[in-house]
């Protein structure tokens, strides 16, 4: 296995190790872990991409599994964000619907014979998804005194934080709607 494809693998742990952090009731600090963690399993997403173009290893493992874990990464952040009353259920639900839509168009195309890999827009969509996400769980830690971070109360989620949530989803929707558009030939094969 490549070093892409491991780095893809080390961001389900960090996944799964993100959410059982958050988890914990009463564990101190767990924000500020949690939104570590989530940046650093954010990093190996760009890293593992930018190595295996770099380096040309690119694989049809690495094709199909780094956004699938990608996927499982941001719906398990705006999960937690919405469990504590941060990011509104609709918010997930959309993101997460458009998380398996793509999903499906790629099952879609693996059947026929084909990979899709991510398009420009979509990889923007993520990055703004990164973004809101660590914002707001960068006020998690402040509200819970993690981080002295005061200042920041009276910006989230009013202003800031409203502002990269709504140009998280509508970035979302809008890659979502251009990725059917540009793979309508797989759902009219059907």
């Amino acid at each position: 296995m490549n070093l892409p494809n491991k780095l893809t693998l080390i961001r389900l742990l960090l996944t799964a190790i993100f959410v059982a952090v958050i988890s914990v009731p009463d564990l101190t600090g767990k924000y500020t872990i949690g939104s570590l963690l989530f940046i650093t399993a954010s990093l190996t997403d760009f890293l593992d991409g930018y190595l295996a173009r770099k380096m040309d290893l690119v694989t049809d493992f690495g094709k199909l599994m780094d956004p699938l874990v990608d996927k499982i990464l941001i719906s398990a952040v705006f999960i937690m964000l919405t469990g504590n009353g941060l990011i509104p259920a609709w918010v997930t639900i959309v993101i997460i619907s458009r998380e398996f839509l793509v999903t499906g168009l790629r099952l879609l195309a693996s059947s026929q014979g084909a990979v899709l890999m991510a398009d420009s827009l979509g990889k923007w969509k993520t990055v703004a998804q990164i973004v809101a996400a660590t914002y707001y769980l960068v006020h998690l830690g402040g509200r819970n005194k993690e981080v002295p971070l005061a200042f920041l109360d009276d910006l989230i989620p009013h202003v800031m934080g409203q502002c990269l949530l709504w140009f998280c989803v509508l970035l979302t929707i809008v890659s979502g709607l251009s990725y059917m558009r540009s793979n309508r030939h797989l759902i009219q094969s059907i």
